[in-house]
């Protein structure tokens, strides 16, 4: 799917998070990425083939500083 040079990380890759994006519908919260992932501002995310990746922020920072 990707055309860039050098090609963006795959949707099964451990940084497909790292692709450019393609639309961005920040009024929606959402975003689709050049590998066909979603991902959504709450971190959460949908691959191509339809799998589910629950929201994964870590713990915010102020919360590390205690």
């Amino acid at each position: 799917m990707c055309q860039h040079q050098t090609p963006c990380p795959s949707a099964e890759a451990i940084d497909r998070e790292a692709a450019r994006i393609l639309a961005a519908f920040p009024e929606q919260g959402w975003s689709l990425l050049c590998n066909g992932v979603i991902v959504f501002e709450d971190t959460g995310e949908i691959l191509p083939d339809g799998t589910m990746i629950a929201p994964h922020r870590g713990p915010a920072r102020h919360a590390l500083a205690a």
